[in-house]
């Protein structure tokens, strides 16, 4: 299956979502409003997610519970981060990566609300 083609429908929704919030709020909010308010937006939706997902590490036989915290995992499908930045850096791009790599799941999104059109801030990636 091409990459392009992963979980299409799924982000596309997602998508939309953002859009809505956006449109509704604009830029300039804490991140923490547009995960609450996108999360509303996706349950009004039907789509299922869930919120704050802790991920534990493991290093050479150590455990370390609560390493990384996620913002949003959609339909046990693909990864989304939230940001609400003047711009988005490489380091959010790689810790998209990594999240994306450490559950398995193939496809992210990494969505910055800080832009005056919310297409100028929206990354998908497919590993």
């Amino acid at each position: 299956m091409h990459g392009e083609l992963i979980h299409g429908a799924l982000t596309e929704q997602v998508l939309g979502a953002a859009i809505e919030v956006h449109r509704h709020l604009g830029p300039g909010l804490l991140e923490s409003t547009y995960e609450s308010c996108l999360c509303h937006e996706l349950q009004l939706r039907g789509i299922p997610y869930q919120r704050q997902v802790v991920l534990p590490l493991d290093y050479k036989g150590l455990h370390v519970d609560g390493a990384y915290r996620l913002d949003l995992i959609v339909d046990d499908k693909i990864i989304v981060e939230l940001k609400s930045q003047d711009g988005v850096l490489p380091v959010h791009e790689a810790q998209l990566l990594t999240y994306m790599k450490l559950t398995g799941k193939r496809v992210g999104l990494l969505l910055n609300f800080n832009v005056p059109a919310m297409k100028d801030g929206i990354i998908r990636r497919v590993l």
